[in-house]
């Protein structure tokens, strides 16, 4: 498939083949409409290319449409010679790139750039799919600043509630679900959630919902899980004492997620706010998700995902929303 589409397979392919305009644009083309352009309005085939702005006109109804219509790109002023290399870095940086830079290598301003991240990382987000069955891990962690940093009026309330505490309060949660790969090629796949409450009742809900009934699964100490045993085959492993039992009873597939996933919020994005937390959250998951492909791979299964994807400025920063619910 990459050969078919001419697609690059390194960063510094990427950056050359999308500087040519007409390349870009041959390529989202293809890619988009790969047995032939039909319009987007009443599927004619009868179509005229306007050269000068790279979109088509109908010979049928008369309408004009662009190959950015109906994507995430839709209403950018910007080309693709800079939103294909966006997602090609995206995808790729192990460690997230952060809006700055993105900024410095694209020639755009800061918050044009951080707009270009929201919107890829929605396309990258996981719709979902069948439950996972066989062994499956289920863990929770928290992300945020401890109170001890934070400036005195914001973290004042905080300080007095954890001193001697595990250093939860405050932060936001995360639970993750991780299928453990099958034979010695297996590959494990995880799913991953902001979550609003950690008790028995929600936690429950999550797994049923993502977890056939029956399977193997494996969490740490939390009482939160204690009623999991009505529907699975559960196996715990107490933290405070060992960390693998057994070598099956663990959770440190996704220990191991969690200490990347962290790893890219502290060193590259520094601070994120909870509002967008799950966005971040989506990304590191299909890059943990696709480890296995090549870099063309991860670029190309991206661009597929931008159809029929939208974000304007207002649903990224949540202007529309009541600011208590934010």
């Amino acid at each position: 498939m990459l050969k078919t589409l001419g697609a690059p397979t390194s960063l510094r392919q990427a950056m050359t083949f999308f500087a040519d305009k007409d390349f870009a644009f041959q390529f989202f083309v293809q890619l988009r409409w790969p047995n032939g352009v039909r319009c987007m309005a009443c599927e004619s085939e009868r179509l005229s290319l306007i050269k000068t702005r790279r979109i088509w006109q109908c010979l049928e109804c008369g309408k004009q449409f662009g190959p950015k219509l109906g994507t995430i790109f839709e209403d950018s002023a910007l080309g693709l010679e800079k939103w294909l290399p966006a997602m090609w870095m995206l995808a790729n940086a192990k460690n997230g790139i952060s809006s700055c830079e993105l900024a410095r290598a694209l020639g755009v301003t800061q918050k044009t750039a951080w707009f270009m991240l929201g919107r890829i990382r929605k396309a990258m987000a996981d719709n979902g799919g069948d439950p996972f069955g066989g062994a499956v891990e289920i863990d929770e962690t928290y992300i945020g600043g401890l109170a001890k940093f934070m400036h005195k009026g914001r973290g004042s309330k905080h300080k007095r509630v954890i001193k001697g505490s595990t250093g939860m309060v405050g932060k936001t949660a995360i639970m993750g679900i991780l299928r453990r790969g099958r034979g010695k090629k297996g590959v494990s796949q995880i799913r991953a959630s902001v979550v609003h409450s950690i008790r028995k009742g929600a936690m429950t809900a999550k797994v049923k919902a993502n977890v056939v009934a029956g399977s193997k699964v494996y969490t740490d100490a939390l009482m939160s899980y204690n009623g999991l045993k009505a529907d699975y085959e559960h196996f715990v492993i107490d933290h405070a004492k060992q960390y693998v039992r057994d070598r099956v009873i663990h959770t440190n597939g996704l220990e191991n997620f969690w200490s990347l996933l962290k790893r890219a919020i502290k060193g590259t994005y520094v601070s994120v706010d909870p509002f967008h937390l799950f966005r971040y959250l989506d990304e590191q998951v299909f890059r943990f998700n696709h480890r296995k492909s090549t870099d063309g791979e991860r670029f190309l299964h991206v661009a597929r995902s931008i159809i029929g994807v939208r974000l304007d400025w207002r649903d990224l920063t949540g202007k529309d929303l009541n600011p208590a619910t934010t």
